[in-house]
């Protein structure tokens, strides 16, 4: 069956770094893509990359904060999320599909989500 697996996440301080990473099986993907949702919020976009990396956009709320990286060999995705800010507080969502877009419908395939918690 196909999955996808999220790790990395946890608990840090404002200012601080977390790698998320997310382990996908059964299938590959031409996309991926990171959403996150924080409580009575909707799903938010956060960032999505093509298969070769050559197309990769990031959401303005984390625009050069983070970076979005894929290793096809070993069928993974990650988010480097630096400078974290306490609204960055969410569950984050690795999701697979075919296109780099910011609709969460376009992606056929999701993980379980890790929780993101920034202190303040």
């Amino acid at each position: 069956q196909v999955q996808l697996v999220e790790s990395g996440g946890g608990l840090v301080q404002a200012g601080g770094s977390l790698r998320l990473s997310c382990a996908a099986s059964g299938r590959t993907f031409n996309s991926y893509a990171w959403f996150r949702q924080a409580p009575g919020k909707e799903r938010e976009f956060v960032a999505a990359i093509s298969w070769s990396g050559g197309r990769i956009i990031y959401a303005d709320s984390v625009k050069g904060r983070c970076t979005i990286s894929r290793d096809n060999y070993k069928n993974t995705a990650n988010l480097q999320m630096n400078s974290l800010k306490p609204e960055d507080t969410a569950v984050y969502y690795c999701a697979g599909g075919s296109a780099v877009v910011v609709a969460p419908r376009s992606y056929t395939d999701w993980g379980q989500g890790v929780q993101v918690t920034v202190s303040s």
